[in-house]
C-alpha cells in the first residue's frame, strides 16, 4: 500500500477549510456546523482525487473506450435523495439530521474510493471524518469562542397580564438567559403568551432552568423543550 503524501495532505486541508466555513456558520446560530462541512469537505476532496487519479491509472487510449467512473457518479447523486430523507424541519424553524445526510454521502464517497482502489486515501478520510465529528467539534464547544458553548432552547411562558413584560425579560436576563427570538401574544384570559428562542450555558440543565423560571410570580406555567 503506497502512501502518497500529497493526496494525504489534499485531505487534511480540505477537513481545516470546511472547520473554518461550518465555526462561522455555528457563530452566527445557523443550521449548518462544523462538524456538516468538514464531512462534506472531506468527501468532496476524497470523491476529486479518486476521479482525477482513477483516470490516470485506468484510462487506456481506444482500447477500453468507456468511463470507469460513470456508475460511480450515479452513486453520489443517489445518495444525495437518500441523505435528503435524513434532514427534518421542526418547530420554531430548526433544522436536524444535516450531519447524519453528510455522513450518508460521505460513506457513499469511502465506498467508491475503495472500490477504485484507494485504500489509503480511503481510511485516512475516514480517520478525519471521525475526528471532525467525535474529537474536534466537542474540543471547539470546550475551548472556542462563547456562542459555542451555547444551547437553545424554546420557552412557552404565560405571563400574567397585571405584570410588566419588560420587567419579566429582566429577570429572565438575571438568570444569565440570553434571548435569540421573541413572540408575544395577547388572550382574552387573564394572561399573555410569550414564545422565546433563547440561548444558555451548555452545561446548565433545562430542568434546572425550569426550576428558576417557576419562582418568578408572574409565570403562570412553561413549556420548555430543547432545540
Amino acid at each position: 500500500m503506497i502512501i502518497d503524501i500529497i493526496l494525504i495532505q489534499k485531505l487534511i486541508i480540505s477537513t481545516v477549510l470546511g472547520a473554518a466555513v461550518g465555526l462561522e456558520r455555528e457563530l452566527k446560530k445557523k443550521p449548518l456546523g462544523i462538524k456538516t462541512t468538514m464531512i462534506i469537505s472531506i468527501s468532496s476532496c476524497l470523491l476529486t482525487i479518486v476521479s482525477i487519479e482513477a483516470a490516470n491509472i485506468y484510462a487506456v487510449s481506444y482500447e477500453k473506450p468507456m468511463d470507469p467512473l460513470r456508475l460511480a457518479a450515479q452513486i453520489v447523486s443517489g445518495v444525495g435523495f437518500l441523505g435528503a430523507g435524513a434532514i427534518l424541519r421542526k418547530q420554531h424553524d430548526v433544522i436536524t439530521g444535516l450531519t447524519t445526510a453528510a455522513m450518508i454521502w460521505g460513506a457513499a464517497g469511502l465506498g467508491i474510493a475503495v472500490g477504485a482502489g484507494f485504500y489509503m486515501e480511503a481510511i485516512v478520510a475516514t480517520l478525519l471524518m471521525l475526528f471532525a465529528v467525535e474529537l474536534l467539534s466537542p474540543l471547539l464547544i470546550k475551548i472556542g469562542p462563547k456562542k459555542l458553548r451555547q444551547k437553545e432552547l424554546s420557552l412557552t411562558l404565560k405571563i400574567n397580564h397585571n405584570f410588566s413584560i419588560k420587567e419579566t425579560f429582566e429577570k429572565l436576563r438575571e438568570l444569565d438567559i440570553i434571548f435569540d427570538r421573541v413572540k408575544i401574544k395577547d388572550h382574552e384570559e387573564d394572561y399573555r403568551e410569550v414564545e422565546l428562542v433563547v440561548s444558555i450555558n451548555r452545561k446548565r440543565y433545562t430542568s434546572d432552568v425550569y426550576e428558576e423560571l417557576k419562582k418568578i410570580e408572574e409565570i403562570q406555567s412553561i413549556e420548555i423543550e430543547l432545540l
